[in-house]
């Protein structure tokens, strides 16, 4: 049997997420250089093989210095660790649409294991003919387990980042 090859289609698919500032509203950003990859030797969701990257350095919240200062040895630092990286290990069905993606997340040199929400459409064909499907993909991760350790105090309390950092994604798939 051979293997059905999905790639990203970066044009209509962007990867974010979310971080409380200053504990009263959320920061969102994006990555605008992704690339991901499916590969499945059935039918079976169960059994496909998840890849994806981002560039650090494509980074964007909307304001130049916050994105340099990610970019940065207080965060991401782009210059020794330019990509963060996802590999599935493992994926459960709760329904014909939702499943839970486990594998491995690195940032910065740093590897652990997530799970992550993802809805997936059927199969659809675009007006020029390709096969496509969309996934919906959301998840929550500290950033000091990855080493984003960065921080300041606030003088009313709090912390001026939160540690939580929700991640959301809306990709399409073509099959190659």
């Amino acid at each position: 049997m051979s293997t059905t090859k999905w790639t990203i289609d970066p044009t209509h698919s962007e990867v974010g997420f979310k971080v409380k500032h200053m504990m009263v509203t959320n920061v969102s950003g994006r990555f605008k250089d992704i690339s991901a990859s499916i590969e499945n030797a059935t039918e079976d969701f169960e059994t496909a093989h998840i890849s994806f990257s981002a560039q650090i350095e494509s980074i964007d919240t909307g304001n130049t210095d916050r994105d340099a200062h990610l970019k940065g040895a207080d965060f991401f630092d782009a210059a020794q660790f330019p990509s963060l990286n996802f590999t599935s290990t493992a994926i459960k069905a709760l329904s014909d649409e939702n499943y839970i993606v486990s594998g491995k997340l690195e940032i910065k040199g740093t590897s652990k294991e997530i799970d992550l929400q993802v809805e997936i459409s059927e199969e659809m064909k675009d007006p020029w003919g390709n096969t496509k499907i969309g996934l919906a993909i959301h998840g929550v991760i500290n950033r000091k387990d990855f080493g984003l350790t960065w921080n300041a105090a606030l003088e009313t309390g709090g912390v001026l980042v939160s540690e939580e950092v929700k991640l959301i994604a809306e990709v399409q798939f073509v099959k190659n």
